[in-house]
């Protein structure tokens, strides 16, 4: 027969057996950060959303991302340094900002490389860009690794005044991204470049330390850029594209099972990112128009497109063969 003390230690020992995949699962539990600089409202919400839900979903909640939009962890450049050191996980840089580190990420934001939001959303989707991205950076970045390519549309200018052709920007002060691509392409249209941090624009604007400021509808919008710039034109020169990063030391800590998880997570912002990104544009514009703003649909781009046409060759073979890959696939999507 089991004697009273046999039959509570045989029920103690079962509880201890339930209990500790629980509490070995608890402990395996680990929240990483995920920071970037615009707002939540944004492109880059929707990219942080598809990304930590999914990690959630394939890792059964034991990696778990924590966001840190509107700069909270610093500006782009620092916090992809950060990254690169291993102080923090996870970013989302501009292929601009990217360039700092990699410079043929500059072909990226050729002027007029983009046709339309459907050609965008198209070749942001497409894995091949990815992988030839993925390989760029991997030759010339030491610390960290992309692991997903994202959009926030086409970029456009505003002001004070309206833009419809070329010659209504001549001689005007812009700010544009700290890039040899802005530094060549709009004193090319005539216009004068200046650099400063994102965070700089508003009061730049105000101030009249700039004249024109370029970026999505919905960066615009988030920003409250319209307060200070209440014109819109519709330029689209540009794409507003941007990396997902990992640290190398955090990709290095895991274990294959978990690398798998992390880079279909990406792969489901390369997949679904960009179309709701460009709808997130189209319901910014709605929004700005109900509240005032003078959208401009009808730039004429001919004068921009015919100078910035030449430069598509040659700027990407200055910048070298990765370069020249990227703007070949991405010119090559239907």
């Amino acid at each position: 027969m089991i004697n009273r003390r046999t039959l509570l230690g045989g029920i103690a020992s079962a509880a201890t057996a339930v209990a500790a995949p629980h509490v070995a699962r608890t402990q395996e539990v680990k929240h990483y950060r995920f920071a970037y600089d615009q707002p939540k409202p944004t492109g880059y919400g929707i990219l942080g959303d598809i990304f930590a839900n999914k990690l959630k979903e394939l890792s059964k909640g034991t990696m778990l991302i924590d966001q840190y939009p509107g700069a909270q962890l610093g500006q782009e450049p620092q916090v992809l340094q950060l990254v690169k050191s291993g102080d923090i996980e996870f970013c989302i840089s501009s292929s601009a900002n990217a360039a700092t580190v990699s410079p043929q990420a500059g072909v990226m934001s050729l002027h007029y490389l983009f046709r339309s939001e459907g050609h965008l959303i198209k070749a942001m989707a497409d894995p091949k860009l990815s992988e030839a991205c993925k390989a760029m950076i991997s030759d010339s970045v030491q610390g960290a690794r992309i692991i997903a390519l994202s959009t926030l549309g086409l970029r456009n200018m505003y002001s004070k005044r309206e833009i419809r052709k070329i010659e209504d920007i001549k001689g005007l002060k812009i700010r544009v991204q700290a890039t040899p691509t802005e530094d060549t392409m709009f004193p090319a249209y005539g216009a004068q470049t200046v650099h400063m941090p994102f965070g700089s624009v508003y009061t730049s604007l105000q101030t009249g330390v700039v004249d024109v400021a370029e970026n999505g509808v919905n960066v615009y919008l988030a920003n409250k850029h319209y307060e200070v710039a209440p014109v819109l034109s519709m330029t689209e020169h540009e794409a507003n594209n941007s990396f997902s990063w990992v640290s190398d030391k955090v990709w290095n800590s895991l274990s294959s099972e978990q690398k798998g998880w992390v880079q279909a997570a990406a792969d489901e912002v390369n997949s679904n990112q960009p179309a709701k990104a460009v709808a997130l544009e189209h319901e910014s514009a709605v929004k700005l128009k109900s509240i005032g703003v003078k959208i401009v649909n009808d730039v004429d781009k001919s004068g921009f497109q015919k100078i910035a046409d030449p430069y598509l060759d040659k700027m990407s073979a200055d910048l070298g063969p990765h370069a020249t890959k990227i703007k070949d696939l991405i010119r090559g999507i239907a």
